[in-house]
C-alpha cells in the first residue's frame, strides 16, 4: 500500500526540525531539482544558490531604482532653488512689481528647461491693465482655474489657455496650474511642449502643487487689495 503524503505537511516538519539536513547531510547533494533557469536537474544546493541569486539581483535591481528615484529628486530639488531664488532677487525693493510675472515664466523655462510657459493674472490692482499677464483672459477661462482642484498635466486638448503661449500650434502637452490666493484663483501657469510624453496624465503632480503654491505667494501682491 502507498501511502501519500501531505506536502504541506512535509514543507511544516523542515521548518520545525531545521536539524534534519544537519542529521541526513548527504541528501543536500543527493536530492535533485529542476532548474527553472538551466533546464537541467541540480542538487539542492545548488538550486539554493540559484535563489540567492535571484533575489540578490532582485535587491540590486530595487537598489538602482532607489538612487535613480534620489538622483532625480535631487535634480528637482536643486531646480525649484534656482527657481525660487530668481524669484527673491525679481522681489528686491528696487525691483518693479511686474518683474515678478516674467521672473516666474522665465524662471520656469531656464530651469526646468519647459520649452514654452506663460501665465495670466485677473483682479490685480491699479496699474496692471496694460500689462501682458493682465491680458486675454475670458470668463471661461477663470472659472476653468478656479475649478482645477489640482494641476491638469496631459495632453492638449485645445485648451483656451494653451494659445496665450507663443508657438501654441506646436503644443502637444501642457501643464495647467491655478494662482491662488484664498482659495480662489486669482491666475492660471501654463507650461507647454511640443513633445507629447513631455507632460503625461501620468506624471506625479507633487512639485507641480509646490510650484504653484509658491508662483501664487510671488504674485499675490499684484492682486487688488
Amino acid at each position: 500500500m502507498t501511502v501519500t503524503l501531505d506536502p504541506a505537511a512535509i514543507a511544516q516538519y523542515l521548518v520545525d526540525h531545521p536539524q534534519f539536513f544537519e542529521e541526513y547531510a548527504g541528501l543536500l547533494g543527493e536530492v535533485k531539482l529542476s532548474s527553472p533557469l538551466t533546464g537541467r536537474a541540480v542538487s539542492l544546493q545548488e538550486r539554493q544558490m540559484e535563489v540567492m541569486r535571484d533575489k540578490y539581483k532582485a535587491l540590486e535591481l530595487r537598489m538602482s531604482q532607489l538612487v535613480r528615484h534620489a538622483e532625480e529628486n535631487a535634480a528637482i530639488a536643486n531646480r525649484f532653488h534656482g527657481w525660487t531664488r530668481q524669484l527673491l532677487e525679481a522681489g528686491a525693493p528696487d525691483e518693479a512689481p511686474a518683474a515678478m510675472p516674467r521672473a516666474v515664466v522665465d524662471g520656469l523655462i531656464k530651469h526646468f528647461v519647459v520649452p514654452q510657459a506663460t501665465l495670466r493674472l485677473w483682479n490685480l490692482g491699479p496699474g496692471h491693465a496694460d500689462e501682458w499677464y493682465a491680458s486675454d483672459v475670458s470668463d471661461d477661462v477663470r472659472l476653468f482655474a478656479n475649478g482645477l482642484r489640482a494641476p491638469y498635466c496631459g495632453p492638449n486638448r485645445d485648451f483656451d489657455a494653451v494659445r496665450w503661449l507663443e508657438d501654441s500650434a506646436s503644443v502637444r502637452s501642457t501643464v495647467l496650474v491655478p494662482l491662488r490666493a484664498g482659495g480662489s484663483a486669482f491666475g492660471l501657469l501654463v507650461l507647454g511642449s511640443p513633445d507629447a510624453e513631455r507632460f503625461g496624465a501620468s506624471m506625479a503632480t507633487d512639485f507641480l502643487v509646490h510650484i504653484g503654491e509658491t508662483a501664487s505667494a510671488a504674485l499675490c501682491p499684484l492682486r487688488a487689495a
